[in-house]
């Protein structure tokens, strides 16, 4: 009984040695923890491309991505800017370009700031300082001023709601030159 004590008293005292000594410099060691409020993930020189039944509906790069899904209301940033193309019913792209962006992962919604500037393939081309789009319905709204060009308008206003084909929109008041068709 006497040597089954000993080899337990040994091995505890083995480890002991062992657990004193592996870290000798507590002060210089570093321990790293995260916080809800960091990123879950942080990407760089990111692609996104978004399809449905195999076609491209739309390309996202930035050059900075971070994803906070570990928080309650899940959410996306692009802090350095983002550029977004999407393709309209027959394939022709529309680029949106912003210098910061959210995306609400719950809501499907894409709330772009900062030198927001909309091209679409026919021509028409929207400035703002901040826009969300709907990507489920594929709808932009602003409440901040904004200057829409195209063949026919040539609009300033505050309040926008559009489709991304920019047919349909209701705006704020009103300041420019829009072509109007009597019926």
């Amino acid at each position: 009984m006497k040597i089954h004590y000993l080899k337990y008293q040994y091995l505890f005292y083995v480890f002991l040695i062992n657990f004193t000594h592996s870290c000798s410099n507590w002060d210089k060691s570093e321990l790293k923890t995260t916080s809800a409020a960091d990123p879950l993930a942080t990407s760089f020189e990111i692609r996104m491309v978004y399809t449905d039944s195999l076609k491209i509906n739309s390309i996202l790069t930035a050059p900075k991505h971070e994803d906070f899904r570990n928080l309650f209301f899940k959410y996306s940033i692009f802090p350095e800017g983002l550029k977004l193309v999407f393709y309209d019913n027959y394939g022709c792209p529309n680029i949106v370009e912003a210098d910061y962006g959210t995306i609400y992962k719950d809501t499907s919604i894409l709330d772009l700031v900062g030198n927001v500037k909309i091209l679409s393939s026919a021509g028409d081309y929207l400035e703002t300082n901040q826009l969300y789009w709907d990507a489920e319905s594929d709808w932009f709204f602003t409440n901040k001023n904004f200057k829409f060009w195209n063949s026919d308008y040539d609009v300033a206003a505050k309040r926008l709601d559009a489709n991304k084909q920019f047919t349909k929109f209701n705006t704020g008041r009103l300041t420019g030159t829009m072509s109007v068709e009597e019926r």
